[in-house]
């Protein structure tokens, strides 16, 4: 019953929206180096920052203002783009298209988004819990760390 009604609700947006919607990932920064990861309310798996592009933004103004909603972080560069990722099934809830920066970041750890996000950490490279993060989020980071752009 729950798949027949997921795929009715996947057939149904295709009908309305017929795009895939943009957003963005961020990897945050932090300036001893390690990353801020967040960890979603919805799956209880640790995550990157990131979201939608509003009506408007452009792909920094979303960075910083995820950024900031989700990790209480605040934007202070971006560094570089990292990669696109469009593939359909990247995002179990909708087809998106995620735009992956890394960024300088700063400030202290608050949760503002309490629907969205349980907690805010910040790992260095070996304490990441690979294997264990929401989406593709094990391969944005793969990606990542091997320093080049990537465009899937």
């Amino acid at each position: 019953m729950i798949q027949r009604s997921w795929h009715f609700l996947k057939g149904v947006a295709k009908v309305i929206f017929r795009r895939p919607l943009p957003g963005t990932n961020i990897v945050p920064l932090l300036p001893d180096g390690r990353i801020a990861f967040i960890r979603r309310r919805d799956t209880g798996k640790w995550g990157l920052p990131g979201g939608l592009i509003d009506w408007g933004e452009t792909i920094a103004s979303t960075a910083k203002r995820e950024l900031a909603e989700e990790t209480g972080l605040e934007l202070v560069k971006v560094r570089r783009l990292v990669g696109v990722y469009s593939a359909v099934d990247r995002d179990p809830r909708i087809h998106s298209v995620c735009i992956l920066v890394e960024v300088e970041a700063k400030g202290n750890f608050e949760v503002r988004d309490r629907d969205e996000i349980l907690e805010v950490k910040a790992f260095s490279r070996d304490e990441i819990p690979f294997g264990n993060l929401c989406h593709d989020h094990d391969r944005q980071l793969r990606d990542y760390f091997t320093g080049e752009t990537v465009v899937d």
